[in-house]
């Protein structure tokens, strides 16, 4: 697999071009294949081209299999789906779109952050947005700008200078700029939308306001949410379940860790799943899966947590501690005095932590202040 950049043939190091000499067979975007000279066979990509991969493959089995990809194929590309799916790959890297871009506007790495919306959800960017924060966004298509744009001014970041950097390292390069909440601009289809960042956003540490989700009353509120994500422990790449999730405000709050944090909400009320995935989208996470359905039986065929949260549904638990490899975490809450009987029934059998938890907070007492209890939870949490 090579990368080759908008500037095409010409820019190839040698070494590159004798790997491509080398081919069979040549795969790639019908653009990027039109950039190489050579006389050899050329087939363009499929729609849509995951379905199809391994088929193609297999139809020039026997031949050496050349591949072309934008920049660097590693860099939310085509190279991280054919390294999985099959042996002796050998990768001939460009310069990325991101350096290029890096380069252009003088950011350096440690400073840039970089999302992918490549076929994926815009609202990924959510997750980025702070004041001050320098953002990368390698782009889809030509509509992708426009569609930053909006998201940018929707979530009080239209302040926010956006530079398109467009057909970068090509003769046709371009550089476009404006506010996000003025950006009118139409640019080409390939393109990088750099963002320097004027707003606030929310922290990526557990406990949002209450006011942050969109939610009909079943949500785990702010202070006992920060209380069972200590006790979840996220760490980056892992998989939580959310069993009974409500709002979905643990498995936002999960997500929202680390991007590599994946999170599956299941839920058996069908408009609090809808609520659930809006959650979601509009705070940054749009990747967490939503299953609507009743546990246990909803559990059934999804991938092995690395933690659950127990929010509703008690009953559910010991499938969901069977599911759990060890050193996976279980939190589990309980409000009333049937569900708290189970937790503490499986606190004597299997030991853990049984706290209670009680929050007040200060109100307008006539013409005083004093203190309104919140409904008292019981947390169960233990390691397998």
């Amino acid at each position: 697999m090579t990368g080759i950049g908008a500037d095409g043939w010409a820019g190839l190091p040698e070494h590159a071009r004798a790997a491509i000499g080398g081919c069979d067979v040549l795969f790639g975007s019908a653009r990027q294949l039109d950039l190489v000279p050579l006389d050899l066979p050329k087939v363009p990509w499929p729609s849509p081209l995951l379905p199809a991969l391994d088929g193609l493959v297999a139809e020039y089995a026997g031949r050496r299999i050349g591949v072309l990809a934008s920049g660097d194929p590693m860099l939310s590309g085509i190279g991280t789906t054919l390294v999985r799916r099959f042996e002796d790959v050998e990768i001939v890297p460009a310069v990325s779109s991101v350096t290029l871009a890096r380069a252009r506007l003088g950011w350096s790495a440690e400073e840039t952050e970089v999302v992918s919306v490549v076929g994926r959800n815009v609202h990924r960017l959510a997750r980025a947005l702070s004041s001050g924060a320098r953002v990368l966004a390698l782009s889809s298509d030509a509509s992708t700008p426009a569609t930053i744009a909006e998201l940018l001014t929707a979530q009080g970041f239209g302040e926010s200078r956006m530079t398109v950097l467009e057909e970068l390292g090509g003769p046709a390069e371009r550089r476009v700029e404006a506010l996000a909440g003025a950006w009118s601009a139409e640019v080409g289809p390939l393109n990088v939308v750099a963002i320097e960042c004027v707003g606030r956003g929310l922290s990526t540490v557990a406990g949002l306001p209450d006011d942050a989700f969109e939610h009909d009353g079943q949500l785990t509120k702010r202070d006992l949410r920060a209380l069972a994500l200590a006790r979840l422990a996220p760490a980056p790449g892992e998989l939580l379940w959310d069993v009974g999730a409500g709002a979905g405000s643990v498995a936002v709050e999960w997500s929202r860790v680390h991007p590599r944090n994946r999170a599956i909400a299941i839920e058996r009320v069908p408009e609090r799943a809808a609520r659930i995935a809006r959650n979601a989208e509009n705070l940054g996470v749009p990747d967490i899966r939503v299953v609507t359905g009743a546990a246990p039986q909803a559990l059934a065929d999804l991938p092995a947590p690395d933690a659950v949260f127990l929010g509703g549904g008690l009953s559910a638990w010991p499938a969901c501690w069977a599911a759990l490899a060890p050193g996976g975490r279980l939190v589990a809450h309980a409000v009333t005095l049937e569900s708290e009987q189970t937790l503490a029934t499986a606190y004597a059998e299997h030991g853990g932590e049984l706290v209670r938890v009680a929050v007040e907070h200060a109100a307008p007492l006539g013409g005083f202040t004093g203190w309104t209890p919140a409904r008292t939870v019981t947390q169960w949490s233990l390691q397998k």
